[in-house]
């Protein structure tokens, strides 16, 4: 082939007439010696089983699924379960598959065994109801026995519908035992704020945020009283004042008629003295001067009446002398008198009630804030704890239907559709693909010892080689007439008309 020229589509097509047998030969030769390869491979046998994917019976509105995975991944996740040495020691010794060593084995189960999801044609309006994605799922086991495939994909399928069920309920229970657990846990925490917050409110009854309006209320009517027994107060005093002055001119007016020394007027002093010391006890204390000075003079008159008795006693053995009575008047005033004091202590004492009812209320007013921060703190724990504990029961309830639905096989279920079949063609070699690939070879070699000969030829052919090799424009080119040419043209006299001559370029 004339290097250093821009080749067209004649110059390839030129070449591929030329070269045609060189490409056909090996091409046709390929697929015969391809499918004659196929026979030196061992034939596997390969048997396939399908699993259907069926949906949740129960609509998911009602009970939501127990498992929300995607299906693939589950599949996924079963087939390494499945896989594993200890799930498959047992499957080798029940087939009771020999040969080779259990690691072997088991290495070889796993390079064989393929998992492939059925992918089905789902709209998008399918898509949005939910439907599944992934109906179903293909298991393909590739063996050198068509019986021993059979077995060996049988086995590993009936162990992922296993697993799946085995999964499935654990989950359901897990999660019911779990959420039990947490019940639990909720419902004593609950109980604890629950302790606390009755606690607080038996320590702090009447002063929680809720009684702050009743306080005032309360206080309001208490201070309304305190001015009522405040007055009553104030009125019996001053009755008992201007009673007192008129008892103190009675006295004084009969005093002025009586002996000072009779032992009858010094008991009537006594007497008086006693019923002053009366009201005086039943207003003041024992420290106050009004009693202490009261209890003096009653002491000095016991002490005088003694002494005129001794006297008496000493002048006369037999004499009595009749003591004469205060009058009328001055009994009745001491007995208002008398009156107005026990007015006057209940009045205090009403008094001194009302007063330590307002300063209760007063204190509760004022720590109503802080109680009722307080309150808050605790009422907000409790409701949390409260909503906590009734998400937890709507949860375990939620999770007790589902492991019922899964009881009773209402949720998503894995059913064998197709159980695995016995293979009665090998799945390896393929000898059609053989033959395939050998054409494909062939046509490859094919082409490139042709181009491999079209690089090594140098032969002129056209005027661009003539061109490209000399590089100098061609002037004429002389049609080439070769042996058989002229051997016609002596035979004849002259060429045929129908004959055309060989054209070979020449430079002049």
């Amino acid at each position: 082939m004339i290097e250093n020229r821009e080749l067209t589509m004649d110059d390839y097509l030129a070449m591929l007439r030329r070269r045609m047998k060189v490409i056909l030969i090996p091409a046709l030769i390929a697929p015969v010696a391809g499918f004659l390869i196929s026979y030196a491979f061992t034939p596997k046998y390969t048997s396939q089983s399908l699993v259907l994917v069926e949906e949740q019976k129960v609509p998911e509105g009602y009970v939501k699924p127990v498992v929300t995975e995607d299906i693939t991944q589950r599949i996924a996740t079963m087939q390494q379960q499945v896989l594993s040495r200890n799930r498959l020691q047992p499957m080798i010794e029940k087939l009771q598959l020999k040969g080779k060593s259990l690691d072997d084995m088991v290495d070889e189960i796993r390079q064989n065994v393929t998992v492939t999801p059925v992918q089905p044609d789902i709209t998008s309006a399918q898509r949005r109801r939910g439907q599944s994605e992934v109906p179903g799922f293909y298991v393909n086991f590739t063996a050198d026995n068509p019986r021993e495939a059979q077995q060996v994909c049988s086995e590993l399928t009936s162990m992922m519908l296993e697993e799946n069920l085995k999964a499935r309920e654990q989950v359901a229970q897990g999660t019911t035992e779990f959420l039990s657990r947490q019940v639990d846990e909720a419902k004593h925490n609950l109980d604890e704020l629950d302790s606390k917050l009755a606690v607080f409110k038996r320590q702090y009854m009447g002063q929680l945020p809720g009684d702050e309006d009743q306080n005032l209320k309360l206080l309001m009517g208490l201070n309304s009283q305190l001015d009522a027994s405040t007055q009553a107060l104030n009125r019996a005093q001053q009755d008992r004042t201007y009673t007192q002055s008129l008892l103190s001119q009675q006295v004084a007016a009969w005093k002025s008629s009586q002996n000072e020394t009779n032992p009858t007027s010094l008991e009537q002093q006594l007497t008086a003295l006693q019923s002053q010391l009366i009201s005086l006890t039943a207003r003041y204390t024992e420290d106050h001067p009004d009693v202490i000075k009261t209890k003096a003079d009653i002491a000095e008159i016991k002490r005088k009446i003694d002494e005129m008795n001794k006297a008496a006693a000493a002048n006369s053995e037999n004499t009595e002398k009749a003591g004469v009575a205060e009058p009328a008047e001055i009994r009745q005033l001491r007995l208002q008198i008398h009156q107005y004091d026990q007015t006057i202590a209940e009045a205090s004492r009403e008094q001194k009630r009302i007063k330590d009812q307002i300063a209760i209320y007063q204190g509760r007013v004022a720590l109503s804030p802080a109680i009722e921060e307080q309150y808050k703190g605790l009422t907000r724990d409790y409701d949390t704890a409260l909503k906590f504990y009734n998400d937890l029961l709507a949860k375990r309830s939620e999770s007790e239907m589902q492991t019922d639905m899964e009881r009773r096989q209402q949720g998503e279920q894995m059913r064998l559709l197709n159980p695995a079949n016995l293979p009665d063609t090998p799945s390896f070699p393929v000898r059609w693909l053989f033959a395939a690939g050998g054409l494909g070879g062939g046509l490859a070699l094919g082409m490139g010892l042709a181009l491999w000969i079209e690089l090594r030829d140098k032969a002129i052919r056209t005027e661009k080689d003539v061109e490209a090799v000399m590089e100098l424009p061609t002037l004429v080119s002389v049609p080439w007439l070769g042996p058989e040419f002229v051997g016609k043209a002596d035979r004849y006299g002259s060429r045929s008309s129908t004959d055309e001559p060989k054209k070979e370029t020449v430079e002049v």
